[in-house]
């Protein structure tokens, strides 16, 4: 059994945890790598995926969803400092996605140039953004042969996008982080229009659910007008990018539409934030309908009327601190570090100021472990304050729940389902829940949740599909039609062409090889063509283009009559023919050696020696003395075969099939007819009905010559007219045999025989309507020298109503 190719999936990071996702995908020597984050929680190289599991000098693409540090921070590493850069790989992101990379990027290079843990530096960083290819949705990237990948909206934030790729016609659905719910901004997820064969996704909220997005939008603003009016602050800890976004929207609208707030200022507590402001305004048309609308009304949804930026001087955050009621949406969201850090500090020890956490909070972060509400939290300089600020949790984090995840897979319909990017307690119960909703249905889908290092190994069905093009394809073919023609395998796809189209659909030419071999000739060329008969059936005679004698044997094989004592073999090379060109090269220079050819003498005198008889095993053209073989091939297989001749005189009035001729095979009760005209079977037994057919099919290929059964090229020029007679008498038939021509029922009653059959098997012949018994081997050659001459019999009248071969054992 041939090997089957393995889809293996490995993940360096986001197995069974949230945070430095980067998924590797190698198939038939492919290796594909679908993001390169790094972990929140951690920092340094403790922050990167396993990237040492993994050669990157053999990684052909990599591709990064969106910008959020957590599936792209670890590219410029694996691009300047691994040996990805003696490979040939490329890396794809979106046009937003590389503009907001860019910010967001130099943003973490500065916030770790102040640490021992710095993964890169500002000009490694710098070059590795020349090499990103930046793709549009919806654009299909052929990035190396028999790979193509195509990015599709995945909601979540600007530029986000899930990747349907295709290895060698495996498809694989990398979602990435994506929302199936319409925000203010962005669209939802889109579903692609082909069902992958593996759908890799993320399971960040297991089987949670989330509020409806109007409901939540109430109880935040509602929440945050509380703390302002018990004169607190309010801190939401934010990503610079995305939600962010999404919140000063809300916010900004709900000032708007409540005056009494209009003195209470709304920070926006990020430099980068500003930055990439500018993208958000330039990428207007990737988003949702709202916004568009809004945007052709002169109406920029991204120029705030309510929102200030904080003051670029240092020291800002205790200001604020110590000023009137405020919110202040201030970044890093997982509070770890940053202006979001420093500002809980300040406010933790007062229980009028609030924390509202709007986004998903990675394990090991101080927005994990603040949710449990401890009663003192630890500064980043160790010290210990008392917390009694308030701690609310509101998710507006723009990942999927649990209802949205399940319909997407569903809608999907992939063979097999990778859980990632979730931790391990949710995933399983993720797990658990989708297999029960696959089990009610009585679907069979597999579901994996790989940990980080585990190599998952997926073996597909392989259904290799052939297009056919070109001349081919002009003419669509009807069921049971045998198509014929190249079949061109390129970057794992195959195309089946005309040779005629091969230049011009694949760039290829063909040529043919043309074959001779010269022979010393030392017989007569009509005992040549004698044995060549005997060996292949009917050989075509006539002229070449040169006007040369030539035979061609099985259409395939030209012997020409070069000269008086040489013969030149000649053919064009293929496997067949090649085949074909051997046996028949064996068969004459072994005629003076036959036992048949002993008679004739080998020196030349005055007169011919030329074979009186056909050979006993050359085509034959009586249709009778061809039913009488299948007759004496059937009657060694079934107790009784009759031969019924419709009577032409007096037409039946009944159906036309039953006047065809027929073979009645009779076994015990039940009866079988074969229609000689169209070879077809007849019986109400099917048992009995499949048997006389498989028996057919090996007498019809047994009465039938090589000849018959094979026969290809062009016909040959005829001769010059003294020998047009004997050419034409010598050209190959192309019919199926045996069949009933019209004709047929012109021919004689009398067989003309076969000698050795008729000599060795003693069977009988049809002659005058009745069975008689040939015992002498002179009757049968006196039938067969008559045989030679074609039209000297003549046809005698039938007697009987209805002829009848009964043949016994």
């Amino acid at each position: 059994m041939a090997d089957v190719p393995k889809l293996s999936i490995t993940l360096l990071g986001a197995g069974q945890e949230v945070g430095r996702s980067c998924c590797v995908l190698q198939y038939r020597g492919r290796t594909i790598v679908c993001d390169a984050g790094v972990h929140p929680a951690y920092s340094g190289i403790a922050s990167l995926p396993f990237i040492d599991e993994l050669d990157w000098s053999t990684v052909e693409v990599l591709l990064i969803t969106h910008f959020h540090l957590d599936h792209a921070a670890a590219l410029t590493y694996i691009m300047e400092k691994t040996n990805f850069r003696d490979g040939k790989g490329k890396v794809y992101m979106t046009h937003p996605t590389k503009a907001l990379h860019k910010f967001m990027m130099q943003d973490f290079v500065r916030m770790s140039s102040s640490s021992t843990d710095t993964l890169f530096t500002p000009l490694e960083m710098s070059m590795s953004l020349a090499s990103i290819i930046p793709v549009s949705a919806h654009q299909v990237i052929t990035p190396c042969p028999g790979v193509t990948f195509t990015p599709y909206h995945a909601g979540h934030v600007l530029g986000a996008c899930m990747f349907l790729i295709d290895i060698a016609g495996l498809k694989i659905l990398y979602t990435g982080d994506y929302s199936r719910e319409e925000d203010r901004h962005l669209f939802k997820a889109e579903i692609p229009p082909i069902h992958p064969d593996v759908l890799i996704v993320e399971s960040t909220y297991g089987v949670q659910s989330h509020e409806p997005r109007e409901d939540k939008e109430i109880r935040f603003t509602n929440l945050v007008h509380a703390i302002i009016r018990r004169g607190g602050h309010v801190l939401l800890p934010t990503f610079a990018v995305g939600r962010a976004q999404e919140l000063l929207l809300i916010l900004d609208e709900y000032w708007a539409k409540h005056p009494d707030l209009h003195n209470v200022p709304i920070y926006y507590a990020s430099s980068l934030a500003r930055k990439c402001m500018a993208v958000y305004q330039t990428y207007i048309h990737t988003m949702n309908a709202n916004v568009r609308s809004r945007f052709a009304k002169r109406d920029n949804p991204f120029v705030f009327k309510h929102i200030t930026n904080v003051p670029g001087t240092r020291g800002w955050e205790r200001k604020i601190a110590e000023g009137p009621p405020c919110v202040v949406l201030a970044s890093p969201g997982f509070m770890q570090s940053g202006p979001s850090r420093e500002l809980l500090e300040l406010w933790a020890p007062d229980s009028r100021n609030g924390l509202i956490v709007t986004g998903y909070s990675i394990e090991g972060t101080m927005a994990r472990d603040i949710l449990t509400e401890p009663e003192e939290i630890t500064t980043t300089k160790g010290n210990t304050i008392p917390r009694k600020i308030s701690v609310d949790y509101m998710s507006f984090s723009a990942h999927v729940d649990y209802s949205q995840n399940s319909e997407f897979m569903e809608l999907v319909k992939p063979q097999h389902i990778v859980l990632v990017h979730g931790e391990a307690t949710g995933m399983g119960r993720l797990k658990a829940a989708m297999q029960d909703r696959y089990k009610s249905r009585d679907e069979e889908i597999k579901i994996h949740m790989p940990r980080n290092l585990d190599t998952l190994e997926l073996t597909f069905r392989s259904e290799r599909v052939a297009k056919a093009i070109g001349t081919l394809a002009a003419k669509p073919p009807a069921p049971n039609d045998v198509i014929s023609g190249l079949l061109v395998s390129k970057d794992y796809s195959y195309t089946l062409l005309d040779p005629r189209d091969l230049r011009d659909f694949a760039g290829l030419t063909t040529c043919v090889v043309t074959q001779r071999q010269k022979v010393a000739l030392g017989v007569g060329w009509d005992l040549v063509r004698w044995h060549l008969e005997g060996m292949f059936g009917s050989v075509e005679e006539g002229m070449d283009k040169d006007g040369i004698i030539t035979m061609r044997v099985m259409g395939a094989v030209d012997v020409k009559f070069t000269s008086e004592h040489e013969l030149t073999l000649e053919w064009d090379s293929s496997a067949s023919n090649d085949m074909i060109a051997d046996s028949t090269l064996g068969l004459i220079t072994g005629i003076d050696k036959s036992p048949a050819s002993v008679k004739l003498t080998t020196h030349a005198h005055s007169h011919a020696h030329a074979p009186k008889h056909a050979h006993p095993h050359t085509d034959v053209t009586d249709p009778v003395t061809r039913i009488q073989r299948l007759a004496w091939f059937l009657e060694e297989h079934f107790d009784s075969v009759e031969l019924h001749m419709p009577d032409e005189e007096e037409p039946s009035e009944g159906d036309e099939e039953d006047r065809e001729p027929s073979l009645l095979v009779q076994i015990y009760e039940a009866e079988a007819v074969i229609n000689l005209r169209t070879m077809t079977v007849e019986s109400t037994s099917d048992s009995l009905r499949r048997r006389v057919e498989a028996v057919l099919d090996m007498a019809v290929s047994t009465v039938s010559s090589l000849s018959e059964a094979f026969t290809a090229g062009a016909p040959l020029h005829l001769e010059d007219p003294a020998h047009a007679g004997e050419a034409e008498r010598s050209k190959s038939s192309s019919t199926p045999l045996p069949s009933i021509e019209e004709q047929a029922e012109d021919e004689p009653k009398g067989a003309d025989g076969d000698v050795s059959m008729q000599e060795a098997n003693g069977k009988p012949t049809v002659q005058n309507g009745t069975a008689t018994e040939n015992g002498s081997a002179e009757g049968a050659q006196d039938d067969g020298q008559g045989g030679e001459n074609e039209g000297e019999d003549e046809e005698d009248d039938d007697d009987d109503d209805d002829a009848i071969l009964q043949v016994h054992g």
